[in-house]
């Protein structure tokens, strides 16, 4: 088990959906890893989030970004090219998350240097199920870039 596996996983969800915020807050509360949940309604308050945790001292970097992609304003696969384009952002793991499984949004996510592409389930107890099998994977199996890189 990673050294880190104990510590709190920082979390950035983007997701427009109210119903899918609520359930992955829901779903990550149900489990007993220690996370932080910060959600944003669409990209550019993802992109402010992030910009504004890398230059306030105290702030912390998201560990995992939970990204819908069908956002209003600015939409998840540009936020996602701005984040891995950005050296500060770039080694922040990426994880869309998205009702849509067209293979043109799968390529592209992936072009774009996505971590992984889930498809969101239908099923309320799937989604969740979903949520916490990312939620422990991201905590529990792999080793994540330092906060400050």
């Amino acid at each position: 088990m990673p050294e880190q596996a104990a510590s709190t996983l920082n979390l950035l969800l983007v997701e427009d959906n109210p119903g899918d915020a609520e359930l992955a807050r829901v779903a990550l509360e149900s489990s007993k890893l220690r996370h932080e949940l910060h959600w944003k309604v669409d990209g550019a308050s993802a992109w402010k989030y992030v910009l504004e945790a890398a230059t306030s001292p105290g702030e912390t970097l998201p560990n995992v970004i939970l990204l819908d992609l069908n956002l209003p304003g600015m939409h998840g696969l540009e936020l996602l090219r701005q984040l891995k384009q950005d050296e500060r952002f770039r080694r922040i793991p990426v994880v869309v998350l998205s009702s849509s499984q067209a293979e043109q949004d799968i390529l592209q996510a992936y072009d774009a240097h996505a971590n992984c592409y889930i498809a969101k389930p239908i099923d309320v107890r799937e989604f969740c199920k979903v949520i916490q099998k990312v939620q422990e994977f991201w905590q529990d199996s792999v080793i994540l870039p330092p906060e400050r890189y």
